[in-house]
């Protein structure tokens, strides 16, 4: 077994390192993608609305929220392996429980458990800032966006594959495929943060409040505006994905394996603007610009999806939103991220996560209302919207704040 490495210096990461944690975020994504086209209809087995389907993302949100600050806390103290390590044993349990649920009850405490241990990305980002430069985070974290867009890329088009054998066969081969991420990270991922750069403080209740370390880091002027457009991003992106597979439903009348097509476009083009445009993009236009023109391209997208009237201009609104989001996720979380001490990146990370999770909780319920009450494009202009109000918000500062290290 690898031990922990001694102090890694803020470096371009060895390819090495970089492969191994993008393969654990890749594997951890792939099998959260097997189970985006089996989570739905499951839950339509024991109820039609959508409001009810929301409520399962919800549920794993609900989890991820009150839990992330302290995963990052603990992986500012002890170090981000072993936080992986518990998120990947936690994703193998709660999937293991989902491919026995025979209730909307047990499906919901399944995506529950998933969601209280669900802190991969948050150390996997967590891990990455350790051993990166400041200049040098926003063309690794489009590395980590590339492997989670690979994830669902193969991750929904194998759940539906898998669900024509059997419905509940995506959840056990998620399951396996966390057992096999928590021995990757065991036995080939070293440590990326040594003991002499780790926090010190004991944890209190303060520190794990999610409530608080929003409200903490929403008091530094080198976050605030930043972190309102992390949370209108989330929120909007997290109600499309929730709905979405009910408009094509209904709309359309796609069904598993469509569904599942849909996604795998959806994450190659993913992979297409993070793997390999986002790097020489950053190097001839500023981050700002870039997140404030993946934010336009959002909103013509989420209004093109609102009104789409067939499969084409659909597939063409969603390649547009899926180009956007690539532009703006990344280059986002790199201005978040030189924000704060390198000591505080697990901090960050789980604050970031907690607001995901916020909107996660907010943002599928609110769009299944939308869906049903004013139609199925309600969810998709009110995102525009949204959308426009986080571009005024980042076009109002006349620059990013970064840190200076």
């Amino acid at each position: 077994m690898i031990e922990p490495t001694e102090l890694i210096e803020p470096r371009l990461p060895s390819r090495r390192m970089l492969l191994s944690i993008c393969t654990v975020i890749f594997l951890d994504f792939l099998a959260f993608g097997i189970l985006i086209p089996l989570i739905t209809p499951l839950a339509r087995q024991f109820s039609s609305e959508a409001f009810v389907v929301g409520l399962t993302f919800a549920a794993f949100a609900i989890g991820q929220f009150f839990v992330s600050p302290l995963l990052g806390v603990l992986s500012d103290r002890y170090g981000r392996k072993s936080i992986l390590l518990i998120s990947s044993l936690g994703g193998m349990w709660a999937s293991y429980m989902l491919g026995f649920a025979n209730s909307i009850g047990l499906i919901l405490v399944s995506r529950f458990c998933d969601g209280l241990t669900g802190g991969n990305l948050l150390a996997g980002r967590a891990y990455l800032t350790d051993i990166t430069p400041p200049e040098d985070r926003a063309k690794v974290f489009g590395f980590i966006g590339a492997a989670i867009s690979l994830g669902f890329i193969f991750g929904p088009a194998l759940g539906g594959g898998l669900s024509l054998v059997n419905t509940r066969l995506p959840a056990f081969v998620a399951g396996t495929l966390y057992l096999l991420t928590v021995i990757l990270v065991w036995r080939g991922l070293p440590e990326s943060l040594p003991p002499s750069r780790r926090s010190e403080d004991p944890v209190c209740w303060r520190e794990i409040n999610p409530f608080t370390k929003i409200f903490q880091a929403l008091q530094r002027p080198s976050l605030r505006f930043l972190l309102v457009v992390v949370f209108l991003l989330n929120f909007v992106e997290n109600g499309l994905r929730s709905t979405i597979q009910v408009l094509t439903a209904e709309r359309f009348g796609f069904a598993i394996e469509q569904n599942a097509i849909l996604f795998s476009y959806l994450g190659l083009m993913g992979v297409i603007i993070q793997g390999f445009a986002i790097r020489p993009l950053t190097k001839r236009m500023p981050e700002r610009m870039l997140t404030i023109a993946g934010l336009s391209m959002m909103i013509v997208g989420y209004c093109m999806v609102a009104f789409a009237p067939s499969v084409e201009w659909l597939y063409g609104s969603l390649t547009l939103n899926a180009v956007g989001f690539g532009l703006t996720a990344p280059t986002l979380l790199s201005s978040v991220s030189k924000g704060v001490e390198a000591q505080e990146q697990g901090f960050i990370n789980g604050t970031n996560q907690s607001i995901d999770s916020l909107t996660l909780i907010l943002s599928p319920a609110l769009a299944g209302l939308l869906f049903d009450r004013l139609g199925t494009g309600a969810p998709y202009w009110t995102g525009a919207i949204l959308l426009s109000v986080a571009m005024l918000t980042l076009l109002i500062q006349p620059r990013f704040v970064k840190f200076d290290r």
